[in-house]
């Protein structure tokens, strides 16, 4: 049975501090390298954290190998991702994000200093979990190998042990109420290069360093655990824990192709490590120099972490590290970022504009092109059918916005708004809204009450009530209007409007009064002001549709100063923008890239910003709960999704704005959950 010990400051290699949870038995047994699943006829009850699991027998088996080469006597750990805290990039590592260790005595090996247990593999790599470990129900957990031989003259030949190989995989849900136990979905673990590439792109959002991994699910917002679980099922489905390869498209959905390609790279990069005689090797060296940022990585895990949260940054340095003779092909060596892009076709997406994500992590896609509207599951499987969700009134949809019930709202030109369940079905009625001042609706946002704000390319503004009803008066005109596009709604309930051909913003009042004079906002950098996002003080950051990005104050001042933010010029033609978790700003632009710009204003993405995944013709962008971002590619009919590109936000937009509005715009929007 587990046991409790005293917390300490964790050493980087022996894992957090072991705490005490429930006690689930495990029995072993072996049959080669293959995994098996053995039921001893004990019940499991899984499912209700209220009851006490009762036993379940289970083997779980893997093997560590670095490449292609087996790591001998390396050790591996059993940890759960924290459920009291955040981890993340920026986030200082502590007792109170850490990791919690879940193996026990029973595995037959003595503990580590910081009284956590392991398993350690043979010559050929393998590893058997056996005995009793520790498991709270609902709690994500992973596997973390450090050290091992990496027998570079031939296996079971000794060499030396390299103590900054160090690999990561994901396993999953504990608490999975099903038949085949705690981890349906891992019969057998393998821990290399590319399974540990998948587990620091997935956890980006949620990982400070290997050894602390976390979102407060347990005693914070109910969403952080959702984006939890979310990332750890895509750490899940970009490779395949069996042989520890990636897989060339999701398990649910064989239109949405994963970039081998790139993830092969990066599992090479850290291979040129792995593969090596330690810390002292020129691999290891150039791999943790060109990952240094607050402080310089020891480890191969550490370092695709920096990787995964710096994709765009050191790349001439560290592309060298792979070449021909690398374990995992094909590679890249002319690739100018190591961003991660699911790129998906098909479920009816044509001319994909507007996109917005609900409270489960599931994207939903307004195509302009077609009559259908397209849900992509947060594990990308196409909720919404082969064909999208298509009904008569849905004609050439544009864009989107998602209520806090979970309904969806969409803008279709020559019909008005249409909202549909989040099951799909559009609801009776609510078509009502066309004509007069919204014959040629183009964006859609909603405030803290649940009104909706509709701007219409014919020069007047739009509000109504939650169920689509214009009230009498509530139409708005002046200020600047001049085709508007692209609508948001601060913390103060006032709404801002870009004016595509005036070159300005306008903000209104949660009343209708024009709070930026007769022109609106004008010069910062606008010229076709397109998309705009707020941030979580109430500034409003517009995508200028040049080559900036404009920040504005919830009172008028111009935040980014008169040329608007160019982050290192690589803002092209910007089209759409998203703010994180973190306050930063994600720009789609047209020409084919996605740029990060820091709330105060500096570049996080590289010199060339991000344009992998198929990027065609962006247009516009939304972040998830699980920090991964979601571009529409309006030339390409498909949809990318960055892999742990960004901070976890709270999504739907709309359930960061407070029900009552506050007197300086601020609110939750640009917060994690």
């Amino acid at each position: 049975m587990a046991t409790s010990s005293s917390p300490s400051t964790p050493r980087q290699g022996e894992g957090p501090v072991k705490t005490k949870a429930l006690s689930l038995s495990f029995v072993v047994s072996s049959v080669g390298l293959a995994s098996v699943v053995i039921l001893s006829g004990c019940s499991a009850n899984f499912g209700d954290v209220s009851s006490a699991p009762t036993g379940t027998a289970m083997h779980i088996k893997g093997a560590v190998h670095g490449g292609q080469q087996p790591l001998n006597g390396a050790h591996v750990y059993m940890y759960a991702a924290n459920t009291g805290a955040y981890g993340g990039s920026g986030i200082a590592a502590s007792s109170s994000n850490a990791s919690t260790s879940l193996l026990t005595a029973a595995t037959g090996n003595p503990a580590d200093g910081n009284g956590n247990f392991y398993v350690v593999t043979d010559a050929g790599g393998n590893f058997d979990i056996h005995g009793a470990f520790a498991c709270t129900p609902n709690t994500q957990v992973y596997l973390y190998s450090i050290g091992g031989d990496p027998q570079l003259s031939g296996q079971g030949v000794a060499g030396t042990p390299n103590s900054a190989a160090a690999l990561m995989a994901v396993v999953g849900d504990c608490a999975s109420a099903t038949p085949s136990g705690a981890f349906p979905n891992v019969t057998f673990v393998s821990l290399n290069e590319v399974s540990t590439v998948a587990t620091a792109y997935a956890l980006a959002g949620f990982t400070t360093d290997p050894l602390h991994i976390g979102a407060p699910s347990a005693s914070g917002d109910a969403l952080a655990g959702t984006g939890l679980a979310n990332a750890f099922t895509i750490g899940l489905n970009l490779v395949n824990q069996s042989t520890g390869l990636p897989n060339p498209t999701l398990p649910l959905n064989s239109n949405a192709v994963v970039p081998v390609t790139t993830i092969n790279t990066v599992a090479d990069i850290l291979a040129a490590c792995v593969n090596s005689s330690g810390a002292g090797s020129s691999g290891c060296s150039t791999l943790f120099s060109n990952t240094t940022y607050a402080t310089m990585p020891t480890d191969t895990a550490a370092a695709a972490i920096n990787i995964a949260q710096n994709a765009g940054t050191n790349i001439n340095f560290l592309l060298p590290l792979a070449n021909n003779t690398s374990p995992f092909q094909p590679f890249n060596s002319t690739i100018i970022d190591l961003s991660l892009g699911i790129n998906y076709t098909g479920g009816g997406l044509t001319s994909p504009n507007g996109i917005a994500v609900d409270a489960s992590g599931n994207a939903w896609v307004a195509n302009a092109g077609g009559f259908d509207v397209t849900e992509i599951s947060s594990s990308g499987s196409y909720l919404s059918g082969a064909s999208g969700y298509q009904d008569i009134s849905l004609v050439g949809p544009s864009n989107i916005a998602i209520d806090r019930a979970n309904n969806v709202w969409v803008t279709s030109g020559g019909i008005g708004l249409i909202e549909l369940s989040n099951a799909g079905t559009v609801f009776n009625g609510t078509v009502g809204s066309r004509g007069g001042a919204l014959d040629e609706p183009e964006s859609i946002a909603i405030d803290g009450a649940g009104n909706l704000w509709a701007s219409d390319f014919r020069n007047s503004v739009s509000k109504l009530s939650s169920t689509g009803a214009i009230l009498p008066g509530d139409v708005y005109t002046g200020g600047g209007l001049s085709e508007p596009n692209g609508m948001a709604i601060d913390g103060a309930g006032n709404a801002w409007a870009g004016n595509f051909s005036g070159a300005s913003v306008t903000e209104f009042s949660n009343t209708g009064t024009v709070l930026s004079g007769t022109n609106g906002y004008t010069g910062g950098g606008l010229q076709t002001p397109q998309q705009i996002a707020i941030d979580g003080a109430g500034n409003a950051w517009i995508a200028g549709g040049g080559f900036a990005v404009t920040e504005i104050s919830n009172t008028g001042t111009f935040l980014s100063g008169t040329t608007g933010y160019v982050a290192d010029n690589t803002v092209n033609e910007a089209a759409g923008i998203a703010i994180d978790g973190a306050g930063n700003a994600w720009v789609a632009n047209t020409f084919g890239s996605v740029v990060g710009i820091s709330s105060t204003g500096a570049t996080l993405s590289g010199f060339s910003g991000y344009a992998n995944g198929g990027l065609n013709q962006p247009m516009q962008i939304a972040i998830d709960g699980s920090g991964n971002a979601w571009i529409t590619n309006f030339q390409g009919n498909s949809v990318t999704e960055m892999i742990g590109l960004a901070t976890p936000v709270v999504t739907p937009i709309t359930a960061g704005l407070p029900v009552v509005p506050t007197p300086d715009g601020s609110s939750n929007l640009g917060t994690r959950p």
